[in-house]
């Protein structure tokens, strides 16, 4: 799911290309993965990913509960990314941000409106968490080549259509069956999809990019569990 090769133009050894002859290439292999957070198991149990570090503006929306946008952050840093938590409930992360770097400012918090120019370069990308309430302002530090930004909206408010329609990558945990309907319409929902969100246990979430939809389960691992509690919608 909303995937990239970002890694074009970058500069890499110089050193002098191998060879082989045509009849060995059957068997030459190579291991290939994913590069990125990992959100959680799809319907069949397979493990999905989100890149967050990309040469592009990435823009992700999350109308959901706190607690899986403090998994995603965690597991943000976890990649090496700076994160910075824009917030107007600092108490709610502090816990967070002191235990996620051991001591290194891994996670930063900053009041809402006060996020400072992060300096995201490929070597050192931001990932920025708005966690600014229903209406959300507009934010000073928008995504940018290897800094994205996910706004999580608790439910739906004046500036949700907007957002849906601006970002990239939405996530859609439990709703009202009157939200689903409005979310529907602009996503472009089935009418199973709809009808499926009010009843989403915790940790659930529909995730759509463009024509693309997985339902998944973020489970916390022992550590984040220990820190944050088991999956919950509601804080």
């Amino acid at each position: 799911m909303a995937r990239m090769a970002a890694m074009r133009g970058l500069i890499g050894p110089r050193h002098a290309g191998h060879t082989m002859a045509a009849d060995h290439l059957g068997a030459l292999s190579l291991p290939v993965g994913d590069d990125g957070v990992v959100i959680g198991d799809d319907s069949e149990g397979r493990p999905l990913m989100v890149g967050f570090h990309r040469s592009t503006p990435y823009d992700v929306l999350l109308i959901g509960g706190l607690w899986t946008a403090q998994v995603l952050a965690l597991r943000a840093a976890g990649t090496g990314a700076r994160v910075a938590v824009e917030t107007g409930r600092a108490q709610a992360w502090t816990t967070l941000a002191q235990a996620a770097g051991a001591g290194l400012d891994c996670i930063a918090l900053h009041d809402v409106g006060r996020v400072p120019p992060m300096g995201a370069t490929v070597g050192s990308p931001v990932v920025v968490v708005r966690d600014c309430g229903m209406r959300p302002p507009r934010g000073r530090v928008v995504s940018s080549p290897w800094q994205s930004v996910l706004t999580l909206l608790p439910y739906l408010s004046p500036v949700a259509p907007r957002l849906l329609r601006d970002s990239t990558l939405v996530g859609v945990q439990r709703v009202s069956p009157q939200e689903a309907e409005q979310i529907g319409r602009i996503l472009g929902l089935t009418r199973v999809e709809i009808d499926a969100l009010p009843t989403l246990a915790d940790g659930v979430t529909l995730w759509v990019a463009g024509r693309e939809r997985h339902w998944v389960m973020t489970s916390g691992t022992d550590a984040e569990t220990g820190l944050l509690g088991v999956a919950r919608r509601m804080d």
